[in-house]
C-alpha cells in the first residue's frame, strides 16, 4: 500500500498517514480496530504537528479497512476531547453479517477475487471462530428472531434499487434460526465488525461520507445499505459506483 499512499498524498496534496495494524488470525479481533482508534486519536491531537489543520482530518480504507474506518468513525461520534473528524472514505466496505444473500451476494458470488465464501472464511477467521457452520449463516440461520426483526429495517434487499437487481435477483427463503449458533456468532453483531448495526443515535452523528461501490462486487449492497442510512440521518454522502468495477479494483 505504500506506492498508493505515496499517490494519494501527492495527488491529493495532503499528508497521509497510513496504520500498520496487527493482523488476525494471530492478533484477535478487535486488536486491529483498537489499533486504528489508538493512531486516529494520537494524530487527531498531534496533527498540528505535522502541519495539518484538524478539522481537516479524513479517514480512509478499502474492503476489510473500510470496515475499520466507518467502525472508528463511529466511535469518535461521542468524543468532546477531540476534533470532530471532517469526513470519511469507504472504499468497498464490507459492513453487516446479517444477510448474505443481498442481490450483489447472488449476483456476485463467483466473481474474483472475493467469492461469497471466502468473504464468509476470511471474516470468521477475523474473530477466530469456527468455519464448519458457513453454510447455516449463508442462509441466515446465526440471526435469531429478535435480531432479524431488529436489523430488517436496516439490512434488507428492499432497501436496493431496482436497477441493481436487473442482473438477477431471487429472494431468499426464511430459515428457521438455530439457537445453538446464536451465541457463539454473537460478535459478528457488533458494529466494529459490522458497522451498518449501529443505533441510530450513533449513525445521526457521523461525520460526511464518500463511498464508492463496484458492480461486481458481493459488498457492493453493504455500501448502498449504509448510504441509504446516512441519507436518511441527513448526512452528506458522495457516491461513485464503478459499472465495470469490482472489489480490489483500488
Amino acid at each position: 500500500y505504500e506506492r498508493t499512499c505515496r499517490y494519494l498524498a501527492r495527488k491529493s496534496d495532503s499528508v497521509v498517514v497510513s496504520v500498520g495494524y496487527r493482523l488476525a488470525p494471530e492478533h484477535p479481533f478487535p486488536a486491529q480496530f483498537e489499533d486504528c482508534l489508538t493512531a486516529t486519536v494520537h494524530f487527531l491531537r498531534t496533527a498540528q504537528d505535522h502541519g495539518v489543520d484538524p478539522s481537516r482530518v479524513i479517514i480512509c480504507g478499502d474492503s476489510s479497512g473500510g470496515t475499520l474506518t466507518a467502525a472508528i468513525a463511529q466511535a469518535l461520534v461521542n468524543r468532546q476531547d477531540l476534533p470532530r473528524l471532517r469526513a470519511q472514505i469507504l472504499i468497498y466496505p464490507f459492513l453487516q453479517c446479517v444477510d448474505f444473500n443481498l442481490p450483489s451476494y447472488q449476483q456476485n458470488g463467483r466473481i474474483p477475487i472475493l467469492f461469497k465464501e471466502r468473504t464468509l472464511t476470511m471474516g470468521l477467521k477475523y474473530i477466530n471462530k469456527d468455519l464448519s457452520f458457513i453454510s447455516e449463516i449463508v442462509k441466515g440461520r446465526h440471526v435469531s428472531k429478535d435480531l432479524r426483526l431488529k436489523y430488517q429495517k436496516w439490512v434488507s434487499p428492499d432497501y436496493i434499487p431496482q436497477e441493481f437487481k436487473r442482473r438477477g435477483y431471487k429472494p431468499s427463503p426464511t430459515h428457521s434460526s438455530l439457537e445453538e449458533i446464536h451465541e457463539y456468532y454473537k460478535p459478528v453483531f457488533d458494529p466494529i465488525f459490522s458497522p451498518l448495526l449501529a443505533e441510530d443515535s450513533v449513525v445521526a452523528q457521523l461525520p460526511e461520507a464518500f463511498i464508492l461501490t463496484c458492480e461486481f462486487d458481493v459488498l457492493r449492497d453493504d455500501g448502498l445499505l449504509y448510504k441509504k442510512r446516512l441519507e436518511d440521518h441527513g448526512i452528506k454522502v458522495t457516491w461513485c459506483h464503478l459499472q465495470e468495477g469490482f472489489h480490489g479494483t483500488v
